[in-house]
């Protein structure tokens, strides 16, 4: 049985031997990521350690956009259930641990809008390539709660702590040519380019010496293991935000479209 063909929003192909292609597919809503995409988004990093072909991964939008992140029904009720809070939390962290367990590399394709869960895969990814006009955006402030996941992370690490603050305080869009000035994308190139020269180097990686690809990896995401007590303590705080009244303003004025009143 093929252990991809029970995926409901992550459409899992392969491109070439060893290529692993996985596609955030969730039509007429933005490749948004509800439940049982971000359940999928979460898992799908276990499923390809434990497949012995795959040695490297494609991660893309389906369409034009990579992922307007979470799905808003499915974020408001960590607002309204302390299970739901329980549960999401546990799961937000199992996305990011195992995007930085995963042993092999992993090549995300970004086209349009990164948003929310979306944006956590594309930057952890090993390898960023984004298309020069996509629009990066970490809105957990505007949403009323802490930029938690994976921006306390792995933010300061790639762009430096100053234009991290200013991002995740303000929640200003980057685009592509920014995000890769700042060093928080490994490759800006044009919107028609993206998926072709992410590809590209993905192929090119599973080609190469597995062993001190694997090993490369590990070592340089010792990085990113030592600075996991301030994941947790981000992760924590954004939601318990959640409880709170502002997250409740925040998640609203998404949802109507406007801009929030706190």
């Amino acid at each position: 049985m093929d252990r991809y063909a029970d995926y409901r929003r992550l459409d899992v192909t392969w491109v070439s031997d060893g290529v692993l292609k996985v596609t955030i597919d969730n039509p007429g809503r933005a490749n948004a990521l509800d439940a049982v995409g971000h359940t999928e988004i979460t898992r799908i990093w276990r499923d390809a350690e434990a497949d012995e072909r795959v040695r490297a991964v494609l991660v893309t939008g389906a369409g034009r956009m990579f992922s307007a992140g979470g799905d808003v029904e499915w974020v408001r009720s960590f607002t309204d259930d302390p299970q739901a809070r329980i549960d999401g939390l546990r799961e937000a962290r199992e996305l990011v641990t195992n995007l930085v367990e995963f042993t092999k590399p992993v090549v995300s394709s970004v086209r349009g809008a990164a948003v929310g869960a979306g944006l956590v895969v594309a930057l952890l990814a090993d390898v960023s390539v984004v298309a020069r006009n996509a629009r990066l955006i970490d809105g957990h402030t505007r949403l009323g709660v802490a930029a938690g996941d994976h921006a306390p992370l792995v933010w300061p690490l790639l762009c430096g702590l100053a234009k991290a603050k200013y991002y995740l305080l303000t929640c200003d869009p980057l685009d592509g040519a920014e995000a890769e000035r700042i060093g928080l994308v490994s490759l800006a190139v044009d919107d028609v380019n993206v998926l072709d020269r992410a590809t590209d180097i993905a192929v090119r990686l599973a080609e190469g010496a597995p062993t001190a690809l694997r090993w490369t990896k590990q070592a340089l995401n010792s990085w990113l293991r030592a600075a996991m007590p301030h994941f947790d303590a981000a992760l924590a705080l954004e939601f318990l935000g959640f409880a709170g009244p502002e997250a409740q303003e925040g998640i609203a004025a998404l949802g109507e479209k406007r801009a929030p009143m706190f």
